[in-house]
């Protein structure tokens, strides 16, 4: 059921932008029904838990090649992070103000680009307990 509760709150903040109310304006950012690489979005948990962070990534700082293995949707507030995917090559540049929905089950690397440090807004959901990062050894 919380699952569906967050599912609807990114639906509503998805819509299409309502005129002021109450000097409120509300600025679309993304709608779309798939990751960064075209999977189809896939939302069936048993037991979800949604955990937010902000990450730090220090300018020129490369991530270690890493995938996720539940959804994960990051927003840049500051910075330009580089993802590249290892089975394709394909490389997407993202700055402030992206929205990505990172593809699952795909390894990838990340790179701060530029001279100041990407913030990034993570948001996992996950089954409980579970982390949302595995790193290839």
């Amino acid at each position: 059921m919380k699952f569906a509760q967050l599912s609807s709150v990114l639906m509503m903040l998805a819509a299409p932008s309502q005129a002021a109310e109450g000097g409120v304006v509300e600025k679309p950012i993304l709608a779309t029904s798939a990751t960064a690489i075209g999977q189809p979005l896939v939302l069936s948990l048993t037991d979800p838990q949604v955990n937010v962070s902000v990450y730090e990534i220090a300018p020129g700082t490369v991530l270690p090649e890493h995938r996720h293995m539940y959804p994960r949707y990051g927003y840049v507030l500051s910075g330009k992070l580089r993802v590249t995917y290892t089975a394709t090559g394909r490389s997407d540049l993202y700055g402030p103000g992206a929205f990505v929905i990172e593809a699952v089950g795909q390894w990838h690397t990340g790179k701060a680009e530029g001279s100041a440090p990407v913030k990034l807004l993570v948001i996992d959901q996950v089954e409980k307990g579970q982390k949302n990062i595995e790193v290839r050894k």
